[in-house]
């Protein structure tokens, strides 16, 4: 006998034609046939103003791959702190309040969230849940408060004492919280005020998008695979916390001594300045492509040798795994890691690539030139391992067929009661 169909509400600031993980979910849930409504916001990540195509054509962007789409106005997140804070505020008291009531007839049996920065984004799911009486998922991507001192967005440690609080306040009310590294969960715990079931606390890492088969026969029209240089590709979100400055300084420091050219790809928030820096500092060997949609990325991940990620540390950054790094291990290419922590674990634990702390730009240099002198063979073993170690542990179809029962024993457990 077939199982029901489930009715899924999701939650997310961020969605497409934002290039985000959760569009897999979202795609993949109403595929198997599954009443999927997301509600959202204005689209403007990375950039920090609402996308033109959506400003002129928004009615186009109200259905995805048969889910409908509610989207509520927010400010759009622009380049400074302060537009930033408004940017998280005002999405979750749109959501909190217009979303509801579009909401208010609508049925559903689980609400799921996608709580990457701000965790105040979970309050309209809480809200939601409460007034019809579902299960509330949280799946917790950042840690707050600790990402908001992290990157220097908030400091007063009053105010985040404030923001513990919302945390403890959306945390208690959670039926299941779900989270992407197995190092959260202590950070998680302080905040559950009421003791939280060991099964109600799920591991649930992010897994690749379906453009990174693996296959690298794929060509690009934005970048040509070059024999004679050794190619390194950044690609993802151009912010602070990224540490491009210390990328950079590898890349100057190795100008005269191999042939290495470094490829960025991405928007964000620095990236003025690296363009800056690549002008000022005569850096010919870095090429800045931009941002492109997620299906360019396979093409141009086939024409690098080595793909890098790179984070500063603290105490919170160590316990986080980019998503990128799911995507690179999928691509079945060598990983450099200006990384500490989980991400750092993974490369090394996979045996495919090399990690160096963050950082240091010094040594971030040595392990590339190190991998350079690699023949093609030895790199191409290292990728296949990577590649080999994302099938074992987030591979999305696994991933997304657990989601799926968490979801069914939420609901029999709801209807037992």
């Amino acid at each position: 006998m077939p199982e029901s169909k489930l009715r899924i509400l999701v939650v997310t600031q961020y969605f497409w034609p934002e290039n985000m993980r959760i569009n897999d979910l979202v795609r993949d849930f109403s595929a198997k046939g599954h009443e999927v409504t997301v509600l959202t916001g204005w689209p403007n990540y990375p950039e920090g103003k609402v996308f033109s195509e959506y400003q002129d054509n928004p009615e186009g962007f109200n259905e995805y791959s048969g889910a409908r789409v509610v989207r509520v106005p927010l400010v759009a997140r622009g380049n400074r702190s302060v537009r930033l804070i408004l940017n998280y505020l005002s999405f979750f008291l749109s959501a909190s309040t217009l979303g509801v009531f579009r909401l208010r007839n609508d049925k559903f049996d689980a609400v799921f969230v996608y709580a990457v920065s701000p965790i105040m984004a979970a309050i309209p799911a809480v809200i939601i849940g409460r007034l019809k009486k579902v299960p509330v998922f949280i799946w917790v991507l950042d840690l707050w408060p600790e990402t908001l001192r992290a990157v220097g967005v908030l400091r007063n440690p009053l105010l985040l004492g404030v923001v513990g609080r919302v945390v403890s306040w959306i945390y208690n009310r959670a039926d299941y919280l779900l989270l992407q590294s197995k190092s959260f969960s202590d950070n998680v715990k302080q905040y559950c005020t009421r003791e939280i079931a060991p099964e109600r606390l799920v591991y649930f890492p992010s897994w690749a998008e379906d453009d990174f088969s693996g296959a690298t026969s794929q060509s690009s029209s934005l970048l040509e695979r070059d024999d004679s240089t050794f190619t390194v590709v950044f690609a993802g979100n151009l912010g602070e916390a990224q540490d491009l400055p210390a990328v950079l300084d590898a890349a100057e420091s190795l100008r005269e001594s191999i042939s290495v050219r470094w490829v960025i790809v991405g928007d964000g928030r620095m990236s003025k300045w690296i363009t800056e820096q690549v002008e000022s500092r005569g850096l010919d060997n870095v090429l800045l492509l931009g941002r492109h949609p997620l299906s360019a990325m396979p093409g141009i991940f086939a024409c690098a040798d080595a793909l890098l990620v790179s984070l500063k540390t603290n105490d919170v950054f160590e316990k986080t795994v980019p998503g990128k790094v799911q995507a690179y291990l999928a691509s079945s290419k060598p990983l450099l890691g200006m990384i500490n922590g989980e991400a750092a674990r993974i490369i090394e634990e996979s045996g495919c690539g090399f990690s160096c702390p963050s950082g240091d730009a010094r040594e971030l240099a040595t392990i590339t030139m190190r991998l350079a002198t690699y023949d093609s063979a030895q790199r191409e073993a290292m990728g296949d391992a990577g590649r080999s170690y994302y099938l074992s542990h987030f591979e999305k179809t696994t991933l997304l067929g657990r989601l799926e029962s968490l979801f069914r024993t939420a609901t029999l457990r709801k209807d037992a009661k």
